[in-house]
């Protein structure tokens, strides 16, 4: 998430995890100024963990900041939703992307109506059945590539966030400029964790793992980058040795 505060940099407490590789890793949020469209974001995030970040650490950024700073954004009030994500959307749960019909109609805008009514009664079979989550299955990456509004901090509370572009370049990009390991990486309170992309060396996987715990925040925290910072002995199971 964006930070609410343009002239503030630094960190929240740091936050020690017992991630699934054993041992144990240090989850610093970091806080950034304001970030807007047009941003440098590399050189945001660079300094904002400049002191902090060392090499071999990995530096997760939000994939909301890296959306916004691309500019790749759009007002809910320009959007129609139609009389099906009107409905649909009544019965998303309350935690859900799509229980916002401007979010779900982006996505039957993308994928088309039937496409759409077919993965809601996927979903209904589904929950019949004792499986979960048919309707994300059905859509895929047309849902993932959106990002609702619900929590989303000022002046962003009512901007629905796309999916960033070349998710890959943007942490290489940020890895150049900050002196470390770089992803970026879609988490949040369910014990979701994805990373969209990443800078060489980087183990996606075990990044994932480390942030399902979401370091970030869902909230007002103010902190879209998380430092991943290996302090133990050995080398970092976050990152790739060749």
């Amino acid at each position: 998430m964006p930070d609410r505060m343009p002239a503030t940099v630094g960190t929240s407490a740091p936050t020690r995890r017992r991630a699934p590789f054993a041992n144990d890793y240090v989850a610093i949020p970091v806080r950034t100024r304001l970030v807007r469209a047009g941003d440098d974001l590399a050189a945001v995030v660079s300094a904002a963990v400049r002191g902090i970040a060392r090499q071999g650490d990995v530096i997760a950024v939000s994939e909301t900041a890296v959306a916004i700073a691309q500019a790749r954004t759009i007002a809910a009030e320009t959007i129609r939703p139609s009389r099906l994500a009107y409905a649909l959307s009544r019965r998303a749960g309350a935690l859900a992307t799509v229980n916002q019909p401007e979010s779900l109609q982006l996505v039957i805008d993308d994928v088309g109506p039937w496409r759409v009514v077919v993965a809601a009664v996927a979903h209904v079979a589904g929950r019949l059945l004792g499986k979960r989550g048919m309707f994300y299955q059905v859509l895929g990456e047309a849902i993932a590539a959106i990002d609702g509004y619900t929590g989303t901090l000022p002046p962003f509370e009512r901007t629905i966030v796309l999916g960033p572009e070349d998710p890959n370049g943007a942490a290489c990009a940020v890895a150049t400029a900050a002196g470390a390991h770089a992803a970026i990486v879609d988490a949040n309170d369910l014990g979701i964790a994805k990373v969209l992309g990443a800078s060489p060396g980087v183990d996606a996987d075990h990044v994932a793992a480390a942030l399902r715990g979401n370091p970030h925040g869902n909230g007002d925290e103010q902190t879209p980058v998380v430092v991943l910072a290996w302090r133990g002995p050995g080398a970092s199971p976050l990152v790739v040795r060749a």
